[in-house]
């Protein structure tokens, strides 16, 4: 076990240049370089370590539908957040600059890139995805010089090459004083599914609009048909400074009937507005967000991981969209096309819920959303009530690969969204809420166990032929995970009719009654009817006593650990050992849950900045699964905290000899501070 902890602690060590203090993370490594998500719910860019760069842009439930395959995609959409900077006619690269470093401030959702460039200046470039104007992106830049320079700015508009019949404009809108420069790329979606608009503007800082002959003169160029630019030109004199914007909007059909126009009226919002206005906005709205926190004190290294991962649970979703958040955030369209599985419900509900009652609304209403589609898809396959997608996108269709077994057979999804709607019930107490979305949803999920199950010799009820979290073992019977979460949606939903004064169906609680929990002889809890000890991809049985809580007694716990844990495939998920660390925190054993804390997500972190990836032999970034993961850790292990019939609850919390205090800040309606100290 020490060598264990030893190899993560020196695993650890490669980010230790990367940290400042609890809000930033700065690095000077260029190499390996995976990127962080600047999102702000609605629009997300993946950073690179070229200057003035972004790799790419993903836009929330926008989704395309490749006619071969008949898969959905989230896509990648057009990117505006790409500068060419020249300075004496010769091009700012990574090949001729120095003192790179890059900042990620988590607070003020901010990431900023500086260095020199051959003694003639000194700059800076700020990406922001504005929270307060959710389609758009600010990209702030200054350029410091010391000694007489001329500079080039190129501005673009870069369409992915997939995209179909690019139109790239550039016109000068007019109102009586004043000018609105608008570059403009519309295309259609690489299968034609959408109309994607874009729309970007230079923003000079301190200069007024009725002084307009300041502003550089713009040209327009178009590079090919999927390279749109606008450049400008200037003269900077020694020790003098020069401070602009780049700012774009991108809209498309899924959320505007007209999104060229759209996309500009955002661009001149942003232009003919302050960055004094607009940053302030949007740091006042993550500062509201922030409410919501985690304050681990002693432990930099561990406050960090924390901090990278709710502030991408925070980016990557928003509590006016009624959407979900998918495995990978708005950082990829890889590996899981941007589709919403259970990690939404099981993973990052449960951290948002405690400390984002408007986020985690949204997750809940992604799926009442759809429910009519559920339906629909439980008589398809021949049973009742509603029947959730494993792999869900904007039409709440399935939208799994055919060939993968998960589609027609992980059907616990159907469950967790069951239970994710009666906690946010037991947190918000939002009766109307319950009444209009959440009984509806529950009544369903509950009808569907009923018509799923067979009912045994023994009067007990087995549920056969599903894929479970394991997913390692398809198509079994009795799958331990499957079973506990039906008999845990089949009471909430018994519960939520009794809340609302309706008579709940008596075969709910007759049949979570009797669902079977199989054992092996020695009371261990058996992963499924023919499960004989092989390795298994992820948490499955240990979801029973946490966040199920169906098994309790000390002795099976421990049962279910010792026997499971060496059973863990290395290259999980990020979030498999999450489970047990939570669950050896609330037996009072610091030690091995912060042991297991640490391998449910070091291994899996990318450098320079620590994001994680799905496994460790990946550097896809970032991985909101196993962020939900680690914070529950955090939250429902070290914390003590619980989500019951009476609300939010604190019970036994322990900390690791590492902190000397864990304080949680923001939790419930009511803002509660929860906060422990090692003595």
């Amino acid at each position: 076990m020490k060598q264990v902890i030893m190899a993560i602690l020196l695993l650890s060590s490669v980010f230790v240049s990367a940290q400042n203090d609890d809000w930033h993370i700065t690095t000077q490594n260029k190499e390996p370089y995976t990127g962080i998500a600047m999102s702000n719910g609605r629009i997300g860019m993946l950073t690179s370590a070229e200057p003035f760069k972004i790799k790419h842009t993903v836009l929330n439930n926008v989704f395309d539908v490749n006619p071969v395959h008949k898969v959905s995609q989230i896509v990648h959409g057009m990117d505006f957040g790409n500068l060419d900077v020249f300075i004496d006619g010769e091009k700012i690269t990574a090949k001729n600059i120095s003192h790179w470093s890059q900042t990620i401030d988590m607070k003020e959702a901010a990431f900023t890139t500086r260095f020199d460039f051959k003694g003639k200046a000194k700059i800076s470039c700020t990406i922001y995805a504005l929270r307060n104007l959710q389609y758009t992106g600010y990209i702030d830049v200054k350029v410091s010089v010391l000694e007489d320079v001329d500079i080039k700015v190129i501005g673009k508009i870069i369409t992915p090459e997939k995209y179909q019949n690019p139109q790239n404009t550039f016109q000068v809108l007019r109102d009586v004083e004043t000018t609105m420069p608008i570059l403009q790329s519309v295309a259609k979606t690489p299968f034609g599914k959408h109309l994607v608009a874009t729309s970007g503007t230079f923003v000079w800082h301190h200069i007024n609009s009725s002084r307009e002959h300041q502003r550089p003169e713009l040209n327009h160029n178009i590079v090919s048909p999927y390279v749109n630019t606008l450049s400008f030109e200037s003269k900077i004199k020694k020790d003098k400074s020069l401070e602009f914007a780049w700012t774009g909007a991108e809209c498309t059909t899924t959320d505007f009937s007209d999104p060229k126009s759209e996309s500009e009226r955002m661009v001149i919002f942003n232009l003919l507005n302050s960055r004094e206005v607009l940053l302030g906005g949007h740091r006042a709205l993550w500062e509201e967000l922030w409410e919501g926190d985690i304050i681990i004190e002693g432990d930099l290294e561990s406050q960090q991981d924390v901090r990278l991962a709710l502030y991408h649970l925070y980016a990557f979703g928003r509590g006016d969209t009624d959407l979900s958040i998918a495995p990978m955030g708005l950082s990829l369209q890889v590996p899981y096309n941007g589709h919403i599985f259970w990690d939404a419900e099981l993973w990052m509900f449960p951290p948002l819920l405690l400390l984002n009652q408007d986020i985690s609304r949204s997750l809940v209403n992604y799926r009442s959303d759809r429910l009519e589609p559920a339906k629909k898809r439980a008589i398809n396959y021949g049973y009742k009530g509603a029947m959730f997608p494993w792999e869900s996108d904007d039409t709440g269709e399935e939208a799994t690969p055919p060939f993968a077994l998960t589609g027609p057979f992980e059907h616990h999804i159907t469950a967790d969204i069951g239970i994710a709607f009666w906690n946010y019930y037991r947190v918000t107490q939002n009766r109307k809420w319950l009444e209009e979305k959440g009984y509806p949803v529950m009544k369903e999920v509950a009808d569907f166990w009923v018509s799923r199950i067979t009912k045994n010799s023994d009067d007990s009820y087995s549920i056969n032929n599903v894929v479970g979290p394991n997913e390692f073992a398809p198509n079994v019977n009795d799958n331990a995970f499957t079973n506990g979460a039906a008999i845990t949606a089949l009471r909430f939903a018994n519960l939520a009719a009794k809340e609302l004064g309706i008579t709940p169906n008596p075969e709910w609680e007759e049949v979570a009654n009797h669902i079977n929990i199989l054992k092996f002889p020695d009371g261990t809890t058996k992963e499924h009817a023919g499960y004989e000890g092989e390795r298994i991809k992820q948490a499955d049985v240990n979801l029973l006593s946490y966040p199920l809580n169906i098994i309790c007694d000390r002795e099976t716990i421990l049962k279910d650990l010792n026997y499971y844990e060496p059973k863990l495939a290395k290259d999980g998920p990020a979030m498999g050992k999450s489970i047990f660390a939570v669950l050896y925190a609330r037996l009072g054993d610091a030690d091995n849950a912060f042991r297991l804390f640490k391998e449910s997500y070091v291994p899996n972190q990318q450098e320079p900045f620590g994001a994680l990836s799905e496994t460790g032999t990946s550097n896809h970034s970032y991985f909101a699964t196993g962020a939900g993961g680690m914070l529950q850790t955090v939250l429902f292990g070290f914390g003590g905290l619980e989500i019951t019939e009476e609300g939010i609850i604190q019970k036994n919390p322990i900390l690791p000899v590492q902190w000397k205090s864990l304080t949680i800040k923001g939790v419930g309606v009511d803002k509660n501070i929860y906060r422990m100290e090692n003595k």
